[in-house]
């Protein structure tokens, strides 16, 4: 397990943040959930998950299940995996393997060919498997989502020194502009699962000024996955920062790599972008292309990185308001998402990622008039990760 105090510890109303006592119930909150998850799952003895949980100031805390869920979620559903043992003779011994690990001998089929048996089990798996992921998948999340209510409702105070409104998160999301996780299967469609509540309702429960089923209601679900099929105008939006954010356009950072997206069913779309501010010579001297700065030393770069950060965040945030207006794929409600990788500089007191975040409606209501721009864009909401 690790724990994780992200930014500058700040001042709240009930006074300065404690950084090791915000550790230690960090650590105690870990436990206590992977706990309640080995039990809705029946695992007594090995369980394939570490919950990391990290606090950032102004938000809350985030309890992060493992990258490569799709790995464990097979043996957690107790699916048997299917071995096939070819002996010189040409005789095949079919073996499954539980979820508690013990082997069992399905059957020794001595008469027929090896390779006839190979294809007729790998096809019976293939059906199996097909007509299963749903279902499994869908039984999966729902005890992740189960044990999340419950860590909330009765653990979630454990972390005695958030604010009201700051959250208490449970996600299989990456942190900092990181994608969806991707399982062994590559066809396997991404999740998104994320649960969580205010600490203020989780005291007001434990207070008794809510009760159980007030405050599960008020508890935050999102469950759902990537879909495949291709809309132009997300891609269209793509393209268009990626072209913003070239060196030779770009004013501040510029991108590396392209910039991609994920599109969530029912809940929006999510761009990823992780961005740079110079490169470095062999001789370690840097160069600022956005700037036209040539041969420059490491703090020259860093001072020139820091003053870059206020325009880089207020220009990403109004690009995402004057484009994202041109989506027309997202329903109303759905959310459009910018996650950005932000240039690494060392002790330079700027966020190591930003997420910009806002609800399809605020883009249609600024592309008809319903809004200015200072009220759409006092609309999208800005998370700024640790600073570095």
């Amino acid at each position: 397990m690790s724990v994780l105090i992200g930014g500058v510890i700040t001042v709240f109303a009930q006074g300065k943040i404690d950084e090791e006592r915000m550790s230690r119930d960090i650590e105690i909150a870990e436990n206590v959930l992977q706990t309640l998850l080995r039990q809705e799952f029946g695992k007594r003895n090995f369980f394939p998950y570490e919950v990391n949980g990290t606090y950032l100031p102004g938000y809350g805390v985030t309890f992060r299940l493992p990258n490569d869920f799709n790995v464990p979620m097979g043996y957690m559903m107790d699916s048997e995996p299917l071995t096939i043992n070819y002996s010189p003779s040409g005789t095949t011994s079919v073996y499954s393997v539980n979820g508690t690990g013990t082997m069992t001998v399905t059957s020794d089929e001595e008469q027929a060919p090896a390779r006839d048996v190979a294809k007729l089990r790998s096809t019976k798996s293939k059906q199996k498997t097909s007509a299963n992921t749903d279902s499994v998948r869908t039984a999966y999340n729902t005890k992740i989502i189960e044990a999340a209510k419950t860590f909330l409702a009765d653990y979630g105070d454990l972390i005695s020194q958030l604010s009201a409104d700051e959250r208490i998160v449970i996600t299989n999301r990456g942190d900092g502009g990181q994608r969806l996780w991707y399982g062994m299967d590559n066809n396997a469609k991404r999740s998104l699962l994320s649960v969580d509540a205010a600490k203020g309702d989780v005291t007001q429960y434990k207070q008794g000024k809510l009760t159980r089923d007030q405050l599960l209601g008020k508890i935050k679900v999102v469950n759902t996955e990537s879909v495949d099929e291709l809309n132009p105008d997300l891609e269209l939006l793509s393209s268009i920062f990626n072209r913003l954010y070239r060196p030779d356009l770009s004013k501040t950072y510029y991108s590396e790599g392209n910039i991609y997206y994920e599109r969530l069913k029912d809940f929006g779309v999510i761009y990823y972008m992780n961005v740079v501010s110079s490169s470095r010579d062999g001789y370690g001297r840097f160069t600022i292309p956005t700037l036209k700065l040539d041969d420059i030393d490491q703090a020259t770069r860093d001072k020139k990185v820091k003053e870059l950060y206020p325009a880089f965040e207020k220009e990403v945030k109004e690009n995402v308001l004057e484009y994202g207006r041109t989506l027309r794929s997202l329903n109303a409600e759905e959310n459009l998402i910018f996650n950005v990788r932000v240039t690494q500089c060392a002790k330079c007191g700027i966020p190591s990622s930003l997420e910009y975040s806002v609800k399809n409606t605020v883009l249609n209501d600024y592309n008809t008039g319903k809004l200015t721009k200072e009220a759409a864009l006092e609309k999208i909401a800005v998370k700024k990760g640790p600073n570095q």
